[in-house]
């Protein structure tokens, strides 16, 4: 089968590798029908990641047709399902609590050691992201192999319901509403986003939903800043307007009741700190740019909450923990549990309270992924989403 692999900092390939194969009772076949690029990818692309072999298959969102099944699968072959990330056994202490993201039993015995060297605990396992997440091979490819295929993948009901409407349910908007959620928000309050990409976006949406008065996106790129301002979102430039100031102007000296950080390790802006974390990174000295995340402390209102559902990987420092304190500011942050909100969200899509198709920019066949990340990387005011299409005819 074809399936798009990684082979160092910005290389990836279209190649040709086995197909999948049942190696549990648990496990189902998937037949790839779509596939996304998700922001995080690029975190892989970048080379931020150190636990991808070369040759790994990339990709966590994903859906498609049930083909093959083991004998212990709940699925039936023809399903149309969406599979979320994580991958979660169902029954360990924490899949019991609806934490699916932090499932004991999904990562392999032989990878665990990654993450609780790294992170003090093994992560649960993750498609297509890195040996530290178990090592699976991801859904940009014509087929995928599903471990504990009776939890994770959730079975679209309605076959007229287009693959667009649903796919986002794989990550993306689970995570921007898991983001919103940790806001604990509350009527009439000021939410800030910073990053208006596919996350952001969709936690813009979620903040409305909940029942901010308020949401203020900040970017800088143009056409993201547009769409959330098609949402209802005040918009930020941080390359025309210095945020904290801005936020404080905005909310009368108080600051944002709630702030999101959908940027993660890779911050952007020619700032001290940031460009500080730059040469750390660039001299191994570092792993993380954390500009954002420090913003965000800084701005928000005391007593107020912090989400994070942007992706860091390793240590910070310069981390403004005195302000963090004194202010009295909840954090929380997480892989996002996509498992618990799969029903729920489909229910807001049928109903049409959340929007997904308006997040797809470009549309491609699976062998154009390697131009998909290059051009998601270096042209994101314009590649906002792209969506991989096995099958797809190539453009002439």
């Amino acid at each position: 089968m074809k399936a798009i692999t990684w082979h160092g900092k910005h290389d990836v390939r279209c190649d040709t590798v086995d197909d999948p194969e049942i190696l549990n009772p648990r496990d189902a076949i998937i037949r790839i029908t779509s596939t996304a690029i998700c922001g995080s990818d690029l975190h892989l692309y970048d080379g931020y990641v150190p636990q991808m072999m070369p040759g790994d298959i990339l990709g966590h969102e994903f859906m498609g047709e049930v083909v093959e099944i083991g004998a212990k699968s709940t699925l039936k072959k023809g399903q149309r399902v969406i599979v979320p990330f994580p991958i979660s056994c169902g029954q360990c202490f924490h899949c019991k609590k609806q934490q699916f993201s932090c499932c004991d039993n999904s990562n392999p015995a032989d990878k665990q050691d990654i993450g609780r060297e790294q992170l003090g605990q093994p992560m649960a396992g993750i498609f297509g992201y890195s040996h530290m997440t178990g090592g699976y091979s991801g859904g940009q490819a014509e087929y995928v192999r599903v471990p504990y295929s009776d939890v994770g993948p959730f079975v679209i009901p309605d076959d007229s319901i287009d693959d667009d409407k649903v796919l986002f349910m794989t990550d993306i908007l689970p995570t921007g509403w898991m983001a919103a959620e940790n806001c604990d928000i509350e009527p009439g309050d000021t939410v800030a986003v910073w990053g208006c990409g596919p996350v952001g976006l969709f936690a813009v949406q979620s903040a409305f939903l909940m029942g901010a008065k308020r949401v203020i996106a900040i970017d800088h790129f143009p056409a993201r800043l547009e769409l959330a301002a098609k949402f209802g979102a005040e918009t930020i430039n941080f390359e025309h307007s210095k945020v904290y100031e801005a936020l404080q102007d905005m909310t009368g000296g108080v600051g944002p009741d709630a702030s999101i950080d959908c940027v993660g390790l890779e911050a952007h802006g020619l700032y001290l700190d940031n460009v500080l974390d730059q040469i750390k990174v660039s001299t191994f000295l570092g792993t993380d740019r954390g500009h954002v995340i420090r913003q965000i402390i800084m701005a928000t209102r005391k007593g107020g909450n912090v989400s994070i559902p942007g992706v860091y990987g390793g240590f910070l420092d310069k981390f403004p923990l005195g302000a963090m304190m004194e202010k009295g500011l909840t954090v929380k942050t997480g892989q996002t549990h996509v498992q618990k909100y799969t029903e729920p969200l489909y229910a807001a899509i049928v109903e049409d309270k959340i929007d997904t198709t308006f997040l797809i920019s470009h549309r491609m066949p699976l062998e154009a992924g390697p131009e998909g990340y290059q051009k998601f990387h270096d042209e994101q005011d314009t590649y906002t989403k792209i969506v991989l299409k096995p099958g797809m005819a190539a453009a002439a």
